[in-house]
């Protein structure tokens, strides 16, 4: 059993499984995209015309030739499908954000250590090519001390998506769940949980009912971070802008990966995820005494290195690339987001 495949199943086929999981569980020699859950349609067998296809997640979980299940379904059900798959007996991933609540996180997490089974939340943006670099510049330790830190993740939207769930205001819903989970994870594997938390979270689109601004600080001992997204940036600023004591690097969010699998490019391409050059990232700081201002290479980024270290965890037993509890840190500091907000005040973690 130790070198055979893992039989891979996707709770839904929709924008997540389409193009960010099925089309790196297919290329992955370690795994095999085995099943798909839809109610009603067959769009997964249009591309993939070996998959099984399931009706309900019931019929998916019985199938004992599946042992890792993707829960990419939306938001406000992770908790409900994800208890389901660890009573099932099943490894799984879940996409962010991975609760709606710290304690729903805490019960799967303590479920899934129980029976022994592999849990990770799925954070691809670890693996986009500008957070590779930034993280780079940042280990290298290139800008000194770190004072002022600002992570955007902008874009121009103003109109309500067409998918009604995600306009409705219900728990895990908005842009702070959505896209506040990719930036709050940076900020956490970058510099670890913040000492206290302070949010401003409204709703500009006409007629939003959910959380689509954020601008969301985080307090720790030495330097300030600065989380923002909106959705009225037609022109976007740097999406990574690191200032230390030696000096400073402005990054765009520039990672490739999501467009191409959007034209429905393969990730066993060998140029995947490198970002055009005039993308790269400007690094203006002291180096031996010389003040140097240049442009910096960005790493490839490759969403692939999530699956391999899943494989790894689930075969060889190593660290999973993103833990349940990594997951969990994220939903915590949601919460205190929304807190402050709601009282107008700095929350300590």
């Amino acid at each position: 059993m130790t070198n055979s495949k893992i039989n891979t199943a996707l709770c839904s086929f929709g924008m997540s499984g389409v193009v960010f999981h099925a089309p790196f569980i297919e290329v992955n020699t370690n795994f095999n995209l085995y099943g798909v859950l839809e109610r009603t349609k067959n769009e997964a067998q249009k591309i993939y015309p070996t998959i099984k296809t399931f009706r309900s997640l019931e019929d998916l979980l019985a199938d004992e030739t599946i042992e890792l299940v993707v829960v990419n379904t939306p938001n406000i059900t992770h908790f409900d499908f994800a208890k389901k798959v660890i009573n099932a007996g099943k490894h799984l991933i879940v996409e962010k954000p991975f609760t709606a609540t710290v304690n729903e996180a805490k019960e799967l997490i303590q479920l899934a250590k129980e029976k022994n089974l592999v849990l990770s939340v799925f954070q691809n943006r670890r693996y986009d090519s500008d957070f590779k670099t930034v993280k780079k510049i940042l280990d290298k330790g290139l800008l000194g001390e770190i004072i002022d830190v600002e992570i955007h993740y902008d874009r121009f939207d103003p109109n309500l998506s067409y998918k009604v769930h995600k306009e409705k205001n219900t728990a895990a819903v908005g842009s702070l769940y959505d896209l506040g989970s990719h930036l709050i994870d940076q900020a956490l594997v970058l510099f670890g949980m913040p000492n206290a938390v302070y949010a401003d979270l409204n709703g500009f689109r006409p007629n939003s009912k959910v959380v689509d601004f954020f601008d969301v600080k985080l307090y720790y001992k030495s330097h300030r971070v600065t989380l923002k997204s909106s959705y009225f940036v037609r022109e976007p600023l740097p999406g990574n802008i690191f200032h230390g004591t030696k000096g400073s690097f402005l990054k765009s969010k520039a990672d490739v990966q999501e467009k191409e699998l959007m034209e429905g490019k393969k990730p066993s391409l060998p140029n995947w995820g490198v970002e055009p050059k005039e993308e790269e990232g400007l690094l203006h700081t002291e180096k031996k005494g010389e003040i140097v201002r240049e442009k910096v290479t960005s790493l490839k980024g490759n969403y692939m290195e999530y699956y391999d270290g899943i494989y790894d965890a689930i075969r060889n037993n190593k660290s999973l690339p993103v833990s349940g509890n990594d997951g969990m840190h994220v939903i915590k500091v949601i919460e205190a987001a929304i807190k402050s907000n709601s009282e107008k005040r700095r929350i300590d973690l």
